[in-house]
């Protein structure tokens, strides 16, 4: 480490970083670059610290999301369960590529027949595997319906029986997400036990 630069620690969404900041003269904006658990930030030498900080911190959050968006496309097991969804359909949907996306707020999947990619909310790849296949399903079935029309529901349900069920638990993540910060403690206590019984009490549902 250089005289110029700082070193601390970084907490961003749960993962510790090495944040090192180097002040240099002919840097005009903020620069950063990960690699492995250390973060090394080039910044103009007049920036306060508190301009500086949330800079870095959403250079970091954006770093760690791409690395961990790799780390997840990595594995190939999402394609052949898609490629097998997508099989029974009586004119199966082409697929090539399954990508799990860690930017993909708003919808669960999309599919685009021009490049005959699906892509997902890599928060999916924690839910349980039904969850999983109702969403490939939901998406590969847009192919063929681009509405929710009454025809996209009847083929979407005899493609994927399970695709109730899987509204049913996607929309209850949904609501938990929007309303556990306001839950009182005790609520949320309670839920986290009853979690914790649920789990301990039936089999792995994957």
């Amino acid at each position: 480490m250089s005289k110029a630069e700082q070193e601390k620690i970084l907490l961003v969404e749960g993962t510790a970083l090495t944040l090192l900041v180097e002040r240099k003269g002919r840097v005009k904006n903020v620069n950063a670059r990960l690699k492995g658990s250390v973060l090394r930030v080039s910044a103009p030498p007049g920036m306060r610290e508190e301009d500086l900080a949330p800079v870095v911190e959403g250079l970091a959050r954006k770093l760690l999301r791409r690395v961990h968006a790799k780390r997840v496309n990595e594995e190939g097991e999402a394609l052949a369960l898609a490629r097998k969804i997508a099989a029974r359909f009586p004119d199966p949907p082409s697929v090539r590529r399954v990508l799990f996306s860690t930017t993909q707020h708003s919808r669960w999947g999309s599919y685009s027949p021009h490049t005959d990619t699906v892509r997902l909310n890599a928060v999916l790849r924690s839910m349980p595997r039904w969850v999983l296949e109702a969403v490939v399903a939901h998406e590969l079935a847009h192919a063929v319906h681009p509405d929710h029309s009454p025809a996209f529901w009847r083929l979407l349900r005899d493609v994927c029986p399970e695709t109730d069920r899987a509204r049913s638990f996607l929309a209850g993540v949904s609501w938990l997400a929007h309303h556990h910060a306001q839950l009182p403690p005790v609520e949320r206590e309670i839920l986290g036990m009853a979690e914790g019984a649920a789990r301990k009490d039936r089999p792995d549902s994957r």
